[in-house]
C-alpha cells in the first residue's frame, strides 16, 4: 500500500495538515467549484433527506451538502478528531451531528440515510472495496451514495509521486467497486480546479443507487484489511517514516498548483461566475515566497 494509505498514517498526516488545510490544501485541489458540480450527482435537493459524509474532515464537503440539506439532517464521520474539531466551529455546520468513526466501518446502522456522500477520502482507505460496501450498507434502498475522489495521473512523474503518497484510483476500479457493492444506475463526471489542463482527467465523482435493502452483495468478500498492530517502537519508527516521505511526496504537488494559478491568472476567469473565482490567498503566497527562495537557492548552489 502508499505510504499514507493506512489508518494510523493519515490519522498522524492530518494531525499537523489539519492546521491549514482550509486555507492550503483545499483552494488549490478542492475547489468551491469542483464541489458543487460533483455534489450534484448526489441528488440533495430532495424534501426531508438524510446525509451521511463520511471522511468529513473539516467540513469543507459538508458546507456544500448544507446548501441544500438542513444542517440536523446531516451527520458527519471522520477519523481525526483534529479536522473535525475544526468543522464544529463552522457556522454553517452548527446543526450536524458529528461523529468520530471509521470509513471502512461505519458507526451507524443498516438502511439509516437517504444520501452517502464521501469526498477525499477514498486516497486513504487501505480496502477500498469495504469502504464502498458500507456506503451501501448505510443508506435506505433507492438512497443514493456518492464516491468523490482523484485519478491516476497520465504523467509519469506526477503519477509514481502521487502512488508513493497514497491512493489515485483508475477510473475503471471505481467503476468495479461500485458494481462489486451491489450498486445500479450508476452515473461519472469529471472534476478538476481551473489551473488544470493537459492530457489526462483528474478527479472523478460517481454515484449509484441501493437497489435493495440490507448489506452490500460483496459483504464479508473483501480482502485486504488493515489490522490493529502494536506500537512497538519499530513500528513507531516505521510510521514516522512513513508520515515524512509522504507528506513530502504529497507537497511536491503544491509547487505545481501554484504555478498553475499564476498561468491562470494571466488567462483570467471570464468565464467563471464570481462565487468560484479563486485567487491567491495569504497561506498560499507565503508558500509561493518559500517555493521561489528555496529555487533560487538551489539554483545558486548549482552554478
Amino acid at each position: 500500500m502508499r505510504l499514507i494509505q493506512h489508518k494510523k498514517e493519515a490519522y498522524w498526516f492530518y494531525r499537523y495538515l489539519s492546521i491549514f488545510y482550509d486555507k492550503l490544501v483545499n483552494p488549490l485541489f478542492w475547489t468551491k467549484r469542483m464541489r458543487d458540480e460533483a455534489l450534484e450527482l448526489g441528488q440533495l435537493g430532495q424534501p426531508g433527506v438524510r446525509v451521511i459524509d463520511v471522511g468529513s474532515g473539516t467540513g469543507f464537503t459538508t458546507e456544500g451538502i448544507v446548501r441544500h440539506v438542513p444542517a440536523e439532517r446531516v451527520t458527519c464521520v471522520d477519523q481525526s478528531p483534529h479536522q473535525m474539531a475544526r468543522a464544529k466551529k463552522k457556522e454553517a455546520l452548527r446543526g450536524c451531528t458529528f461523529q468520530l468513526g471509521d470509513a471502512e466501518n461505519i458507526p451507524f446502522g443498516t438502511d439509516e440515510f437517504d444520501r452517502y456522500v464521501s469526498a477525499g477520502s477514498i486516497e486513504y482507505w487501505p480496502n477500498p472495496q469495504q469502504g464502498i460496501n458500507e456506503g451501501y450498507r448505510v443508506i435506505k434502498p433507492g438512497g443514493i451514495a456518492l464516491m468523490i475522489g482523484p485519478l491516476e495521473p497520465v504523467n509519469g512523474i506526477a503519477r509514481f509521486m502521487a502512488n508513493t503518497w497514497m491512493l489515485f484510483p483508475k477510473e475503471e476500479e471505481y467503476l468495479h467497486w461500485f458494481r462489486e457493492a451491489g450498486f445500479q444506475d450508476i452515473k461519472m463526471r469529471y472534476v478538476k480546479p481551473h489551473w488544470v489542463n493537459g492530457r489526462g482527467e483528474y478527479g472523478i465523482a460517481i454515484s449509484g443507487v441501493k437497489p435493495a435493502a440490507g448489506l452490500s452483495p460483496a459483504a464479508g468478500r473483501t480482502e485486504g484489511a488493515e489490522t490493529a498492530q502494536e506500537m512497538t517502537t519499530g513500528r513507531w519508527l516505521q510510521l514516522a517514516g512513513r508520515v515524512l516521505i509522504g507528506s513530502l511526496a504529497g507537497f511536491i504537488f503544491i509547487p505545481a498548483a501554484l504555478f498553475g494559478y499564476i498561468r491562470s491568472a494571466f488567462g483570467g476567469q471570464t468565464d467563471v461566475p464570481e462565487e468560484y473565482r479563486e485567487r491567491l490567498n495569504g497561506y498560499q503566497l507565503a508558500a509561493l515566497v518559500v517555493i521561489i527562495l528555496i529555487i533560487g537557492l538551489v539554483i545558486s548552489v548549482v552554478v
